[in-house]
């Protein structure tokens, strides 16, 4: 595409996943749904949480609190426009708006990475020091955590952020993408952009890669430990603790190494690759920690029976 004189751009088209015309009105209803109901599962998770006093001063639920904050954050920023997409005519992101959804992204994101590794070592503590867990993590201590991953996170976005759009666009505004990232809106840049893409996979590269690697080192001792146990019912409850973490893990982390962390290659795999962790873990992390963790499952229960009892007394 020619760049354009050197009218610095103020607005940025966002292209969207292609899509058939004829599925037009299906995608919207889908995604429409997809947020409402993201949105309503992490907000029932914060309400069982925050009602029931054996889960809310407990370490591995505040970090679940917090988990569904950020995944209520992510969808907010990407999903409505996404959704947007899918309505008749072109509805152009301002410059600002642009900057915010990247700013937010990653930070959110990042954030999220931080979390993820925080829950494996508060898992690994609890599985592994069992006697000494109530002493290694207290509350206060968990909450402190995640205050950090909130810093760590807003540290990383702002620098993505500013690398990103220190530099000039003056040149076409159609961004092949369904939000601003990084990849798609440097493709745009009036600019030599070989800078920021090796400061964004080496920034990118040693969040996604440190936080796994704790991860991994984590469950390798947590699965070590859970081999110890004599009682198939000990091991099947160890199990099942970590389950839903292990499963979130992974389909949060698989999408973004292949997005980040590898050559740019503008594959139309990037966009389905990235609802994953834009759309889909947020709407599935509600229903992986009810749907695999006992203990939530037995809150919700006593959260919505919880009237109809005291009536009764």
């Amino acid at each position: 595409m020619e760049k354009v004189n050197n009218t610095l751009l103020t607005a940025f088209i966002l292209t969207g996943i292609p899509y058939p015309l004829r599925l037009r009105t299906f995608f919207f209803v889908f995604f429409l749904l997809i947020y409402i109901l993201t949105q309503l599962g992490n907000m029932l998770i914060l309400i069982t949480i925050w009602a029931d006093p054996r889960l809310h001063a407990r370490p591995m639920y505040i970090f679940l609190g917090v988990l569904s904050v950020i995944d209520m954050g992510i969808s907010s920023v990407i999903v409505p426009r996404l959704i947007m997409n899918f309505t008749l005519g072109i509805k152009p992101i301002p410059f600002g708006g642009c900057v915010a959804q990247l700013y937010f992204y990653h930070f959110l994101g990042s954030t999220q990475c931080f979390l993820y590794t925080l829950m494996a070592y508060d898992r690994y503590l609890a599985i592994c020091q069992p006697l000494h867990y109530l002493v290694l993590m207290t509350a206060k201590l968990s909450a402190l955590l995640a205050a950090g991953a909130w810093v760590a996170g807003s540290i990383h976005g702002a620098l993505q952020a500013i690398l990103t759009f220190h530099l000039p666009y003056c040149g076409p505004n159609h961004v092949d993408y369904f939000f601003c990232d990084i990849p798609a809106v440097l493709r745009l840049a009036c600019a030599d952009t070989t800078v920021n893409e090796l400061v964004t996979l080496v920034d990118i590269g040693v969040v996604v890669a440190s936080c796994f690697s704790l991860i991994l080192l984590s469950y390798i001792q947590i699965i070590q430990a859970i081999l110890r146990i004599h009682t198939a019912e000990g091991r099947r409850r160890a199990f099942s603790t970590c389950g839903a973490h292990v499963t979130v893990v992974t389909v949060y982390y698989v999408p973004c190494a292949f997005i980040y962390l590898r050559p740019e290659t503008n594959s139309p795999l990037d966009g389905a690759a990235a609802l994953f962790p834009t759309a889909i873990t947020p709407f599935l992390n509600p229903l992986i920690y009810t749907l695999r963790n006992q203990e939530v499952k037995l809150a919700l229960k006593r959260m919505l029976r919880g009237p109809r009892t005291k009536s009764e007394v």
